[in-house]
Protein backbone atom coordinates (compact mmCIF):
# COMPACT_ATOMS: atom_id res chain seq x y z
CA UNK A 1 0.00 0.00 0.00
CA UNK A 2 1.34 3.17 -0.88
CA UNK A 3 1.90 5.78 1.30
CA UNK A 4 1.64 4.60 4.61
CA UNK A 5 3.11 7.07 6.72
CA UNK A 6 1.02 9.80 5.29
CA UNK A 7 -1.80 7.87 6.01
CA UNK A 8 -0.84 6.61 9.79
CA UNK A 9 0.09 10.55 10.57
CA UNK A 10 -3.54 11.14 9.23
CA UNK A 11 -5.76 8.73 10.85
CA UNK A 12 -3.96 9.37 14.39
CA UNK A 13 -5.16 13.10 13.86
CA UNK A 14 -8.60 11.78 12.79
CA UNK A 15 -8.60 9.85 15.69
CA UNK A 16 -8.32 11.97 18.28
CA UNK A 17 -10.70 14.39 16.75
CA UNK A 18 -13.31 12.17 16.28
CA UNK A 19 -12.67 11.42 20.17
CA UNK A 20 -13.32 15.03 20.86
CA UNK A 21 -16.95 14.60 19.24
CA UNK A 22 -17.86 11.68 20.97
CA UNK A 23 -16.46 13.60 23.97
CA UNK A 24 -17.98 16.76 23.64
CA UNK A 25 -21.64 14.65 23.69
CA UNK A 26 -21.56 13.98 26.63
CA UNK A 27 -22.16 17.59 27.61
CA UNK A 28 -25.63 17.60 25.08
CA UNK A 29 -28.93 15.31 24.53
CA UNK A 30 -28.02 12.55 22.40
CA UNK A 31 -31.04 11.00 19.63
CA UNK A 32 -30.54 7.20 20.79
CA UNK A 33 -32.43 4.65 18.61
CA UNK A 34 -32.75 0.84 18.41
CA UNK A 35 -31.84 -0.94 14.68
CA UNK A 36 -32.63 -4.42 15.48
CA UNK A 37 -32.73 -4.69 19.47
CA UNK A 38 -33.26 -2.49 22.54
CA UNK A 39 -29.44 -3.43 22.39
CA UNK A 40 -28.20 -2.74 19.34
CA UNK A 41 -28.28 1.10 19.45
CA UNK A 42 -27.35 4.28 16.69
CA UNK A 43 -26.96 7.67 17.86
CA UNK A 44 -26.55 10.63 16.60
CA UNK A 45 -22.53 10.33 17.62
CA UNK A 46 -22.13 7.50 16.02
CA UNK A 47 -23.81 8.81 12.57
CA UNK A 48 -21.88 12.54 13.01
CA UNK A 49 -18.41 10.27 13.51
CA UNK A 50 -18.87 8.18 10.44
CA UNK A 51 -19.90 10.87 8.06
CA UNK A 52 -16.75 13.17 9.55
CA UNK A 53 -14.19 10.27 8.60
CA UNK A 54 -16.28 9.79 4.81
CA UNK A 55 -15.54 13.44 4.02
CA UNK A 56 -11.74 13.24 5.46
CA UNK A 57 -11.35 10.02 3.10
CA UNK A 58 -12.76 11.34 0.34
CA UNK A 59 -10.72 14.42 0.51
CA UNK A 60 -7.59 13.50 1.36
CA UNK A 61 -7.52 9.74 -0.86
CA UNK A 62 -10.39 10.20 -3.39
CA UNK A 63 -11.59 7.43 -4.98
CA UNK A 64 -11.02 5.00 -2.27
CA UNK A 65 -14.11 3.06 -1.11
CA UNK A 66 -15.61 3.20 2.60
CA UNK A 67 -17.55 0.33 4.79
CA UNK A 68 -18.95 2.15 7.84
CA UNK A 69 -21.31 0.41 10.12
CA UNK A 70 -24.03 2.94 10.06
CA UNK A 71 -23.68 3.95 5.88
CA UNK A 72 -26.32 2.16 4.31
CA UNK A 73 -25.57 4.07 1.04
CA UNK A 74 -22.15 1.98 0.64
CA UNK A 75 -23.17 -1.84 -0.10
CA UNK A 76 -20.34 -3.84 -0.53
CA UNK A 77 -19.61 -7.03 -2.93
CA UNK A 78 -15.93 -7.23 -2.83
CA UNK A 79 -12.93 -5.59 -1.30
CA UNK A 80 -11.27 -5.10 -4.55
CA UNK A 81 -9.20 -1.95 -3.95
CA UNK A 82 -8.61 0.16 -0.81
CA UNK A 83 -11.34 -0.29 1.55
CA UNK A 84 -11.81 1.60 4.66
CA UNK A 85 -13.64 -0.54 7.34
CA UNK A 86 -14.58 2.50 10.04
CA UNK A 87 -16.74 1.66 13.09
CA UNK A 88 -17.42 5.07 14.45
CA UNK A 89 -18.10 3.52 17.76
CA UNK A 90 -17.58 0.51 18.51
CA UNK A 91 -19.82 -0.45 22.02
CA UNK A 92 -22.60 1.87 21.43
CA UNK A 93 -24.64 0.18 24.44
CA UNK A 94 -21.59 1.00 26.80
CA UNK A 95 -20.99 4.60 25.14
CA UNK A 96 -25.05 5.52 26.01
CA UNK A 97 -25.56 3.99 29.21
CA UNK A 98 -21.60 4.03 30.72
CA UNK A 99 -20.17 6.93 29.07
CA UNK A 100 -17.29 4.27 28.89
CA UNK A 101 -15.66 1.21 27.36
CA UNK A 102 -15.86 2.22 23.93
CA UNK A 103 -13.91 2.42 20.97
CA UNK A 104 -13.08 4.01 17.62
CA UNK A 105 -11.85 1.90 15.10
CA UNK A 106 -10.80 2.21 11.67
CA UNK A 107 -8.99 -1.30 9.03
CA UNK A 108 -7.41 0.02 5.96
CA UNK A 109 -8.09 -3.17 3.61
CA UNK A 110 -6.10 -3.75 0.14
CA UNK A 111 -7.66 -6.18 -1.86
CA UNK A 112 -8.93 -7.82 0.80
CA UNK A 113 -5.77 -7.70 2.73
CA UNK A 114 -5.28 -5.68 6.10
CA UNK A 115 -2.49 -3.36 5.99
CA UNK A 116 -3.53 -0.81 9.13
CA UNK A 117 -5.75 -1.32 11.93
CA UNK A 118 -6.78 0.82 14.48
CA UNK A 119 -8.36 0.21 17.49
CA UNK A 120 -8.82 3.98 19.90
CA UNK A 121 -9.84 3.36 23.91
CA UNK A 122 -11.17 6.76 24.02
CA UNK A 123 -11.57 7.28 27.61
CA UNK A 124 -8.81 5.52 28.44
CA UNK A 125 -6.65 7.39 25.44
CA UNK A 126 -5.23 4.20 25.02
CA UNK A 127 -4.29 4.22 20.96
CA UNK A 128 -3.43 0.66 19.48
CA UNK A 129 -2.29 0.67 16.13
CA UNK A 130 -0.66 -1.82 13.65
CA UNK A 131 0.71 -2.24 10.29
CA UNK A 132 1.14 -5.57 7.81
CA UNK A 133 4.70 -7.54 8.96
CA UNK A 134 5.16 -4.54 11.22
CA UNK A 135 4.43 -4.81 14.79
CA UNK A 136 1.20 -3.55 16.77
CA UNK A 137 2.02 -0.57 19.10
CA UNK A 138 0.06 1.33 21.48
CA UNK A 139 0.21 4.57 22.34
CA UNK A 140 3.64 4.41 20.32
CA UNK A 141 5.11 2.05 21.82
CA UNK A 142 5.96 -1.63 20.31
CA UNK A 143 4.12 -4.20 21.90
CA UNK A 144 5.40 -7.81 22.63
CA UNK A 145 4.41 -11.01 20.85
CA UNK A 146 1.56 -12.61 23.26
CA UNK A 147 2.73 -15.45 25.00
CA UNK A 148 1.16 -18.83 24.12
CA UNK A 149 -1.20 -19.47 27.47
CA UNK A 150 -3.38 -22.16 26.97
CA UNK A 151 -7.09 -21.64 28.52
CA UNK A 152 -6.75 -23.53 31.64
CA UNK A 153 -4.52 -21.02 32.44
CA UNK A 154 -6.05 -17.30 31.46
CA UNK A 155 -8.74 -15.68 31.06
CA UNK A 156 -11.63 -15.68 28.19
CA UNK A 157 -14.45 -12.62 26.89
CA UNK A 158 -17.26 -14.67 25.75
CA UNK A 159 -20.02 -12.84 23.99
CA UNK A 160 -23.70 -12.19 26.12
CA UNK A 161 -25.50 -14.05 22.79
CA UNK A 162 -23.24 -16.67 23.38
CA UNK A 163 -23.42 -17.16 27.25
CA UNK A 164 -27.22 -16.68 27.72
CA UNK A 165 -28.23 -18.84 24.74
CA UNK A 166 -29.82 -22.00 26.40
CA UNK A 167 -28.55 -24.03 23.44
CA UNK A 168 -25.15 -22.75 23.98
CA UNK A 169 -23.66 -25.24 25.50
CA UNK A 170 -20.06 -25.05 23.80
CA UNK A 171 -19.88 -21.73 25.67
CA UNK A 172 -20.38 -22.29 29.08
CA UNK A 173 -18.06 -25.37 28.55
CA UNK A 174 -15.36 -22.94 27.15
CA UNK A 175 -16.06 -20.67 30.27
CA UNK A 176 -15.55 -23.58 33.02
CA UNK A 177 -12.29 -24.31 31.23
CA UNK A 178 -10.93 -21.54 31.49
CA UNK A 179 -9.76 -19.69 34.50
CA UNK A 180 -13.14 -17.52 34.47
CA UNK A 181 -14.62 -14.73 32.35
CA UNK A 182 -15.11 -11.86 31.86
CA UNK A 183 -16.72 -9.02 29.57
CA UNK A 184 -16.45 -5.19 28.06
CA UNK A 185 -19.27 -5.35 25.93
CA UNK A 186 -17.21 -4.07 22.74
CA UNK A 187 -15.43 -6.28 20.51
CA UNK A 188 -12.82 -3.94 19.85
CA UNK A 189 -11.59 -3.89 23.30
CA UNK A 190 -12.02 -7.40 23.67
CA UNK A 191 -9.46 -8.01 21.74
CA UNK A 192 -7.19 -5.63 22.69
CA UNK A 193 -7.23 -7.63 25.99
CA UNK A 194 -6.36 -10.69 23.81
CA UNK A 195 -3.47 -8.70 22.30
CA UNK A 196 -1.97 -7.47 25.51
CA UNK A 197 -2.51 -10.41 27.09
CA UNK A 198 -5.14 -9.97 29.52
CA UNK A 199 -7.05 -12.54 28.08
CA UNK A 200 -6.48 -15.60 26.28
CA UNK A 201 -9.32 -15.47 24.09
CA UNK A 202 -12.31 -13.49 22.67
CA UNK A 203 -15.82 -14.93 21.31
CA UNK A 204 -18.11 -13.01 19.03
CA UNK A 205 -21.16 -14.66 18.64
CA UNK A 206 -22.16 -12.27 15.22
CA UNK A 207 -19.81 -9.54 14.38
CA UNK A 208 -19.92 -7.71 11.24
CA UNK A 209 -16.67 -6.65 9.17
CA UNK A 210 -16.39 -3.27 11.07
CA UNK A 211 -15.94 -5.02 14.59
CA UNK A 212 -13.31 -7.12 12.93
CA UNK A 213 -11.30 -5.33 10.77
CA UNK A 214 -9.31 -3.17 12.96
CA UNK A 215 -8.45 -5.82 15.65
CA UNK A 216 -7.67 -8.84 13.35
CA UNK A 217 -4.66 -6.69 11.97
CA UNK A 218 -3.51 -5.50 15.68
CA UNK A 219 -3.93 -9.16 16.32
CA UNK A 220 -1.77 -11.31 13.99
CA UNK A 221 0.71 -9.05 14.36
CA UNK A 222 1.14 -10.17 17.84
CA UNK A 223 1.11 -14.25 17.22
CA UNK A 224 -2.80 -14.07 17.79
CA UNK A 225 -4.78 -16.65 15.53
CA UNK A 226 -8.41 -14.75 14.51
CA UNK A 227 -11.39 -16.98 12.68
CA UNK A 228 -14.50 -17.80 12.55
CA UNK A 229 -15.64 -20.71 15.20
CA UNK A 230 -15.60 -23.29 12.74
CA UNK A 231 -11.78 -22.74 12.07
CA UNK A 232 -12.49 -21.01 8.79
CA UNK A 233 -10.77 -17.95 7.81
CA UNK A 234 -13.13 -14.74 8.73
CA UNK A 235 -15.35 -13.37 5.65
CA UNK A 236 -15.00 -9.61 5.78
CA UNK A 237 -18.25 -9.26 3.98
CA UNK A 238 -20.59 -10.43 6.18
CA UNK A 239 -21.38 -11.77 10.14
CA UNK A 240 -19.29 -14.20 11.54
CA UNK A 241 -19.21 -15.83 14.70
CA UNK A 242 -15.82 -15.30 15.55
CA UNK A 243 -12.45 -15.99 18.13
CA UNK A 244 -9.83 -14.41 18.47
CA UNK A 245 -7.13 -16.60 20.40
CA UNK A 246 -3.48 -18.10 22.20
CA UNK A 247 -2.73 -20.43 19.38
CA UNK A 248 -2.85 -23.07 22.01
CA UNK A 249 -6.57 -21.65 23.51
CA UNK A 250 -7.68 -21.20 19.88
CA UNK A 251 -6.94 -24.83 19.11
CA UNK A 252 -8.92 -25.98 22.51
CA UNK A 253 -12.03 -24.02 21.80
CA UNK A 254 -12.32 -24.86 17.82
CA UNK A 255 -12.28 -28.40 19.29
CA UNK A 256 -14.98 -27.17 20.88
CA UNK A 257 -17.09 -25.57 18.61
CA UNK A 258 -16.68 -27.98 16.42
Amino acid sequence: MNRLIERDQLIEEWLYEAAKISKKSFEQTISVEEKTTRTDLVTNIDKKIEQFFIEKISTYFPGERVLGEESSKYPFTDLKGTVWIIDPIDGTLNFVKQKSDFAIMIGIYENGIGYLGYVYDVMRDELYSAAKNQGAYLNGEQLERVEDIPLREGLVAISHRLMTNENSDEARRIGRASSGVRMIGSAGLETTRVATGKLVAYIGASLAPWDIAAGKIIAEELGLIYTQLNGEIIDMLCHNKTVVATPSAHKEIIKNFK
